[in-house]
């Protein structure tokens, strides 16, 4: 594969393609943390203000990767992804156009749905790739895809400087950014390159059936157990939105009363979820259906998966946002040099998360590598967790490059067997271990907010109370990859056909054989029809 990969045809056209349409969207989605500066400086705005803004770019992200794994296994990648680059401008020109605070913090709110995006790649990189080449060709869609949002950090400055036609702010003497411009540029970029991406991919390759589910409302579970387990994974989906309204409730954004009816909102979206779970899997909880032997999968897999993404890129959104912090406080160094060591952590991505998958395809065992990389992170955060003031700079570099590969190749391991569990829902799969990613990075980042006033009895908090909050928040994430990698070793189980040579549904009849059709899968048999054993 990677002799071919160059090639620029066939499978690997629609791999470059489509992972630099998810590159787009993280540019976009992160496109305010390096302008934030300015934007701030030009509205007046708190330091509370800015970080609620942080916060809201994430906020719908979750319950989005859901809603787009639905749609995806219903329309297709091809549809699902234009769509989303086109209404990826939408909210770029409306922050760029706006003139108060509200219309900022509902602009990047609407936003966080851009971030979505990965779901959608999945499921197509997994309709083109044979299962025995798909932990690498998803690790370069995941990684190169990733990279965007470093990407913006480093040229987004530059451009919307250059944009400004090297104006002068007469009050500080620094040069001033034309933040507008460049903000609603990136999501028009976004939105032609959906109109070229619709007419330059196919959903499929000829002569293969796209699966899709009869029911795309929920998550279609197997056996009745299955289900009751659907809905119990399903609360920290609907209850980290509630910690985050908390949060927000926290910064002073609105009152109780307030924090209240969004909570109830949200609880009224679990159910809402969860009544669409019945509406999918209705015949099988009432016995009307009752699906073959070989048609079945353990969402205890999914399960598994979802608690794996969240350890891994999870705990990577949560130390991206407060290294370049901790190496400056740590090491007593300038911003720009903390910024530059800590940016090694996100670089690490374009190798880190394709070799994750390469090992995953190429080690024979799928569970194994996935266990293995999951503890090696867990002792890398532990490793990091003993760093202090008296540590080796250089050693704590190589360290914090370690410790990345280790998180950033579980990453790619999760998605090598995501698209293996059960072919026809692979959109709502990617999309509730995506979600469960936001999920560990929300979680991880509210307790590393809260650890120094936990440590420090509520008093401000001093260089040493910070230093013991970064030891027990690099210690935290530690366990709890440990835990997890325990999980995968002794629950994760080999996803049936890992190293296949072939795609799923290559050989249908030739019935089935349109390009330009979604087919569904036929209708399962009835319960009374299957042999009992």
């Amino acid at each position: 594969m990677l002799g071919e990969m160059w090639t620029l045809r066939g499978r690997y056209k629609i791999l470059h393609l489509t992972w630099f349409a998810f590159f787009l969207t993280f540019v976009v989605w992160f496109n305010l943390a390096p302008l934030a500066t300015q934007v701030q400086a030009d509205f007046g705005l708190e330091v509370g203000q800015i970080r609620t803004l942080a916060i809201c770019n994430v906020a719908l992200t979750v319950p989005a990767r859901i809603i787009i794994g639905m749609l995806l296994d219903k329309y297709g990648p091809r549809i699902t992804y234009t769509l989303l680059l086109m209404y990826a401008a939408i909210p770029c020109i409306i922050f760029a156009t706006a003139q108060n605070f509200n219309q900022l913090l509902i602009s990047r709110l609407a936003l966080g749905i851009v971030g979505a995006g990965f779901v959608i790649g999945i499921r197509m990189v997994a309709e083109w790739f044979p299962p025995k080449e798909i932990g690498l060709a998803e690790g370069i869609y995941g990684g190169w895809g990733n990279f965007g949002s470093a990407a913006a950090a480093f040229t987004l400055p530059a451009i919307a400087g250059w944009l400004a036609f090297g104006a002068i702010n007469p009050q500080t003497g620094e040069a001033l950014l034309n933040w507008r411009v460049c903000i609603a540029g990136t999501g028009i970029i976004a939105a032609l390159y959906g109109i070229f991406y619709f007419f330059n991919v196919q959903d499929h390759p000829p002569g293969k059936v796209y699966r899709k589910p009869k029911n795309a409302r929920g998550i279609e579970v197997t056996t009745p157990k299955d289900f009751w387990f659907l809905l119990l994974m399903n609360i920290p989906l609907s209850g980290i939105l509630m910690v985050l309204a908390w949060r927000l409730k926290k910064l002073g954004l609105y009152d109780v009363n307030t924090l209240y009816i969004v909570w109830t909102f949200l609880v009224g979206l679990y159910l809402f979820q969860a009544y669409n779970c019945w509406v999918a899997n209705k015949d099988l909880m009432t016995g009307k259906k009752r699906y073959p032997a070989d048609d079945r999968y353990n969402f205890s897999q999914v399960a598994i998966l979802e608690l794996t993404y969240f350890v891994n890129f999870g705990s990577e959104l949560a130390v991206v946002s407060m290294l370049p912090a901790f190496f400056e406080g740590t090491f007593t160094l300038s911003p720009a040099q903390a910024g530059m060591i800590a940016s090694t952590y996100a670089f690490m991505n374009l190798m880190s998360r394709p070799g994750g998958g390469l090992i995953s395809d190429k080690l024979g065992s799928r569970k194994n590598t996935m266990g293995v990389l999951t503890l090696g992170m867990g002792i890398g955060y532990l490793f990091m967790g003993s760093m202090n003031n008296n540590s080796w700079l250089p050693l704590a570099v190589i360290l914090t490059m370690g410790c990345s590969f280790f998180v950033q190749a579980g990453e790619g391991s999760t998605f090598a067997i995501v698209p293996l569990i059960k072919r026809r829902i692979t959109g709502q799969i990617a999309g509730n271990v995506g979600a469960y990613g936001n999920v560990g990075a929300v979680a991880y980042l509210t307790i590393f907010s809260l650890l120094p006033e936990w440590l420090g009895g509520g008093a401000k908090p001093t260089p040493e109370i910070i230093g013991q909050a970064n030891t027990a928040f690099f210690q935290l994430m530690g366990i709890a990859a440990v835990v997890v990698a325990f999980l995968c070793w002794f629950f994760l189980k080999e996803p049936k056909g890992s190293f296949a040579e072939h795609h799923e549904g290559e050989e249908e009849p030739e019935a089935f054989h349109h390009d330009s059709i979604l087919q569904a899968d036929p209708p399962m048999e009835s319960v009374d029809s299957i042999p009992r054993s």
